[in-house]
């Protein structure tokens, strides 16, 4: 039988590749996150088999399902990457090695408590409402710098970078406005924090953008395993 999800990760990787080297950079500086929320097991399993490490899960439950029946599989890096309930944030920090939906002191301070020592500290990323969007979470850009100075103390985390999905549109100058302003926020944090190297922009619509702009991690999903049921 074919693995489809191999040829479809070859492809999304050959894109990578292409708009990397249109922008004139490296494209092994930037990451490929393999969204499989919804998705079965064994479809990250023939991702793995492709050779692939890299997953983002959406839904706590589910993805600390999946991390529990794959633990044999431990080179796997796991993202968290939707949005958190308090409630949920200790089983992210028992489970997950990212968490890029971080936009309040409060979760930030959870998953700090909550991360266990065994473990390496917490990679999380701050989630920017870039566009100023009430439909959507994270962060205003001029609430980010007082919350990674509340941030700086919590050891069991280590703040990374910056996450954000911009306004939708189809048409690159807009997408390109968008991901310019959390570049520059972006840029601005890396003056003062040596640990910040993560960029998580852009999705399967807007790659190109958004690789233009120094995303280091891209996350996409349906052009890997298939539309979803």
């Amino acid at each position: 039988m074919t693995n489809h999800i191999a040829e479809n990760l070859l492809s999304v990787h050959a894109q990578i590749k292409q708009c990397a080297v249109q922008a004139g950079r490296d494209p092994n500086n930037i990451e490929l996150l393999a969204v499989s929320k919804t998705k079965p097991v064994s479809d990250i399993v023939l991702a793995y088999e492709a050779g692939h490490r890299s997953f983002g899960e959406n839904y706590v439950q589910e993805g600390v399902d999946k991390i529990a029946e794959l633990k044999h599989l431990t080179d796997i890096s796991w993202h968290f990457i939707g949005p958190l309930q308090s409630n949920k944030s200790r089983l992210v920090a028992e489970n997950f090695d990212w968490m890029h939906s971080v936009d309040r002191y409060k979760i930030a301070k959870r998953l700090h408590e909550q991360r266990p020592h065994y473990a390496k500290p917490l990679n999380i990323c701050i989630q920017i409402n870039i566009d100023e969007e009430e439909s959507k979470a994270g962060i205003l850009p001029h609430e980010l710098m007082p919350l990674l100075s509340d941030c700086e103390k919590l050891d069991r985390v280590c703040i990374r970078g910056l996450m954000a999905i911009p306004k939708a549109s189809k048409v690159k100058s807009e997408q390109m406005a968008s991901f310019k302003k959390v570049q520059a926020l972006f840029a601005t944090c890396q003056q003062k924090y040596s640990q910040f190297d993560t960029l998580s922009i852009g999705m399967s619509g807007d790659i190109p953008a958004a690789i233009e702009c120094g995303s280091t991690i891209v996350r996409v999903g349906t052009a890997i395993f298939g539309a979803r049921d």
